[in-house]
């Protein structure tokens, strides 16, 4: 059995039923899944023979027909066969991406400010829009896609639970979900574990447990803490409780009131810190290892070894949110490894089911006797789909070599950056831990972003909108980065035109 790639372009006349032709190639190891236009409609088929037994492209339709894409099929002859016997495609978009994004607008809450592409596949690195395109994706889905795109061990996962069990509740028990909290106790500093949705969750899920857990141990001391302290260009999510905890007033200000008993401290500042202790009753201190949103900020040795320190003589718990800079993105299997500092408390979500939502607490013993049945709950999350498409993401990242290769690729991205956008006046700083990593600007980054995407790659912005954020799948080839380098290293010339025309 082969898989042929192909692409052809078909005019249809009227009542005419049509032989098409069409020049293959052999390509071995490509995945199932094609697409079709008719007439500009566009339809991505994951199982393309299904479909097309019961469509004929014959008829009394005029028009052309677009194909791109892969068939596993033995001969050139037999796909011409199936296409043959193919009818009414029926399909439901007409006008390719102008007119998807004319629907989004139609029908959508507008909290989104998408760029104007429209992606129908994706494999390894690269994704594909409507109109065939092709991009570099350095964005993994805001480092969730640590697989890639199509990862073959990851889609025989998901495949397989989806057709024996993909959910039941946490009312009963599911052997992929044992199986996940097993391998994420054992390979990281807890005791116990807690599955969420998102990475949000997660962190509401760690405000409850830290509020529960000074609750418990201090319920014969009087007033027991409720504070929680986090710090500037934190990210921990948007809803209530969360938002309290995200430092960007824009975010913020619209939902206020949002839960009281926060102070925000500047990331860093071990003084500042130990004020706030001095003055409040501190529940928690929530913290980012390495500030994703924020800007690509790592924080230091001595400062996480501080805030360990001023935990243990509070009584208070910390928690490291790991939910970007975790599993594996800064070249250690938890972002915190590199410091030697255990938390009390971290939050997983973004690449823990390579794509698929989920979210995780893990928590000490100490932590998890606070907790009793009813205190949090969650009716999809740690579903046995979500947990063996997680079990399927740590089986790579686990391999050996693999966490060196990315902290590898990582330094040799930032050298490459350093070297091609180093000396541009308008680069103030490339930073980074592995592959999440930050070019600083003195200007807005959008302009380079718009220009990147129009060149075929794909980038992020972070920080106060200044700062490109480059969080690429975790196997991306030193080939491609340098790819990519070089097509940054000419769409950052548009800032200086940009520059003179201002």
């Amino acid at each position: 059995m082969n898989s042929l790639i192909f692409q052809s372009t078909i005019n249809v006349r009227e009542s005419a039923l049509f032989r098409p032709r069409f020049e293959f190639r052999k390509v071995h190891g490509l995945p199932w899944g094609t697409e079709f236009s008719y007439n500009s409609r566009v339809l991505n088929l994951r199982n393309p023979t299904r479909v097309l037994r019961s469509a004929s492209l014959g008829g009394k339709r005029a028009g052309e027909l677009r194909v791109l894409g892969c068939l596993a099929i033995d001969t050139a002859e037999k796909a011409a066969s199936t296409l043959e016997n193919a009818a009414n495609l029926g399909l439901g978009f007409d006008g390719g991406s102008k007119s998807v994004i004319e629907l989004e607008g139609k029908y959508f809450v507008r909290n989104y400010a998408r760029s104007a592409v429209v992606f129908v596949r994706g494999q390894g690195c690269k994704l594909y829009d409507v109109e065939g395109k092709e991009y570099l994706d350095l964005t993994a889905g805001i480092a969730v896609n640590a697989l890639g795109h199509g990862d073959p061990a990851w889609v025989k996962a998901v495949t397989e639970q989806a057709a024996t069990l993909t959910h039941t509740s946490n009312v009963f028990h599911t052997i992929p979900q044992v199986k996940l909290a097993k391998r994420l106790v054992e390979s990281s500093f807890a005791d116990r574990i807690f599955f969420a949705n998102s990475g949000t969750e997660a962190n509401e899920a760690a405000i409850k447990f830290a509020r529960k857990y000074q609750q418990t141990v201090r319920s014969t001391e009087g007033e027991h803490a409720t504070e929680f302290i986090s710090f500037t260009n934190s990210f921990h999510g948007r809803t209530m409780g969360t938002l309290a905890l995200t430092s960007k007033e824009k975010y913020r200000t619209p939902f206020e009131p949002v839960m009281p008993g926060v102070t925000f401290v500047e990331f860093g500042n071990v003084d500042a810190t130990k004020r706030i202790f001095n003055d409040c009753k501190i529940a928690a201190v929530f913290v980012e290892p390495v500030q994703g949103e924020g800007g690509i900020y790592s924080a230091t040795n001595d400062f996480l070894k501080e805030l360990r320190t001023l935990c243990n003589n509070a009584g208070a718990l910390l928690v490291f949110d790991e939910v970007q800079c975790g599993l594996g993105r800064t070249g250690h299997l938890w972002a915190h490894q590199a410091y030697d500092v255990q938390p009390d408390i971290m939050t997983l979500a973004k690449p823990l089911a390579g794509g698929l939502p989920i979210g995780a607490v893990l928590v000490t013993e100490k932590v998890a006797a606070a907790i009793g049945p009813g205190d949090h709950g969650s009716t999809f999350a740690g579903g046995p789909l979500v947990c063996h498409a997680a079990l399927a993401v740590l089986d790579r990242i686990q391999e050996t070599g693999f966490l060196e290769s990315v902290a590898r690729k990582g330094k040799y991205l930032k050298e490459l950056l350093t070297k091609k956008l180093g000396n541009n006046i308008h680069v103030k700083e490339i930073r980074g831990f592995g592959l999440l990593v930050g070019i600083e600007l003195d200007v807005s980054a959008s302009p380079l972003v718009d220009a990147a995407l129009h060149a075929g790659v794909l980038i992020l912005t972070a920080g106060k909108g200044n700062i490109v954020r480059l969080a690429p799948p975790l196997i991306i080839s030193e080939e491609e980065l340098e790819k990519a380098a070089d097509i940054l290293s000419k769409s950052i010339m548009l800032l200086d035109e940009n520059t003179q025309q201002n």
